[in-house]
């Protein structure tokens, strides 16, 4: 069959409706020029072994991780899109060679993150060269992945350690594109039952009545029944935590883009409308939306890359009324991720693109430094943008 992979999808819709705004357009430019310059600098402090993950400013230490790290894919996956707007072939090799320690991730069924560490960096790989080579990787992954889904909770398990025991998290919807692109390649319609499985089980279970979501949800693994929702990186169980929020508005808009079921659009438009009545007008939302102390507390630009990039997408199969509301939005987002505020100059922020991102405040990690996923989904948003 024939074989077609679409990451930096931007449905035909959109380009009938929207038209890019000139000046950001340029601004766009500038980032991913300047964004070549911190990622060669990022490599280069980077040592071989081991993946980017974060800096920290105020001590000017890098953070790295092993290749079983879930944010072991974004660098390389970044530096591929990179070169696809530069043509960089320093970059393109620094990912090929840094993505040769990722291959044995394929076979881990550990982890519920294969779609992050993965499908970002070979998906794209496979989509710029066609390479068989990367297509069976993705597909070990996929059946890896597959390993860790419950046909009694109707969900992929997240963590497999105490005191959870069968633990869902919003997260997971990103990990689903994985799965729909196996499907789509081997015609194999497990994976797709699986994916599709999960984000209706997820639809119904992490969702308040305001579309806001719930971070984690636990199963009883015997009868599939709900014991419990909560929070691990938000402020607190009943709140609204900034990525999540993000994550599943990103998931559904996909999971619409691979299956066409309006259920999953529906809940993308109910997801996008709670989170631009909840953010602020720079559209760049605190790290939860709960938090007491607003304004006095964090913002996260991760959650507003992913979001950005969600957007602009849901803008293609949305309505026309309210998919310009959701380019506007993504522009404002744009425009203040490549403002001063949270841009960082060249040769700074250590080699990352973005500043001012969260990733989990209540253990006290990754707090106002910039982070691998807030960068890729930034240069993807912005290459999403460009090509309206």
């Amino acid at each position: 069959m024939k074989h077609l992979l679409i990451v930096l999808l931007i449905p035909m819709a959109a380009t009938a409706q929207f038209h890019p705004d000139p000046s950001l357009l340029r601004t766009i430019d500038t980032n991913l020029r300047l964004a070549d310059t911190q990622y060669r600098y990022l490599a280069a402090h980077t040592p071989g072994d081991v993946f980017p993950r974060t800096f920290d400013p105020k001590t000017g230490a890098w953070t790295t991780s092993g290749p079983g790290w879930w944010t072991s894919g974004f660098a390389p996956a970044t530096m591929l899109r990179l070169y696809s707007a530069n043509h960089d072939t320093a970059l393109y090799r620094e990912a090929l060679r840094r993505m040769r320690l990722l291959e044995n991730e394929q076979y881990d069924r550990s982890t519920h993150d294969l779609g992050f560490m993965m499908f970002c960096p070979f998906g794209e790989a496979y989509r710029m060269t066609g390479s068989t080579a990367y297509a069976d990787i993705l597909m070990n992954s996929a059946r890896s992945l597959g390993t860790r889904f419950s046909p009694i909770t109707g969900c992929i398990r997240s963590w497999d350690f105490a005191p959870w025991r069968y633990p869902v998290i919003i997260d997971n919807m990103m990990n689903l594109e994985l799965l729909c692109w196996a499907s789509h390649h081997s015609g194999d319609t497990s994976f797709l039952h699986i994916a599709v499985t999960h984000a209706s089980t997820t639809m119904r279970q992490h969702y308040r009545p305001d579309y806001s979501c719930y971070h984690v949800v636990e199963y009883d693994t015997a009868t599939g029944a709900v014991i419990d929702r909560k929070t691990a990186q938000g402020y607190s169980d009943s709140s609204s935590w900034a990525r999540g929020q993000a994550w599943g508005l990103y998931g559904y808009t996909m999971m619409y883009r691979w299956t066409h079921d309006r259920r999953y659009l529906s809940q993308a438009i109910h997801i996008a409308d709670f989170i631009l009545a909840h953010i602020p007008a720079d559209r760049v939302p605190y790290w939860d939306y709960n938090d007491p102390r607003i304004p006095d507390t964090y913002r996260d630009a991760s959650a507003a890359a992913v979001m950005a990039s969600a957007l602009i997408e849901l803008a293609g199969y949305a309505p026309p009324l309210p998919g310009w509301k959701y380019i506007k939005a993504a522009e404002t987002a744009l425009r203040t991720l490549s403002s001063p505020a949270y841009r960082a100059p060249a040769g700074t922020n250590g080699g990352y693109l973005l500043m001012h991102s969260v990733g989990n405040l209540p253990v006290k990690a990754e707090i106002d430094v910039p982070l691998t996923y807030a960068d890729y989904y930034f240069v993807e948003a912005m290459l999403r943008y460009r090509a309206l």
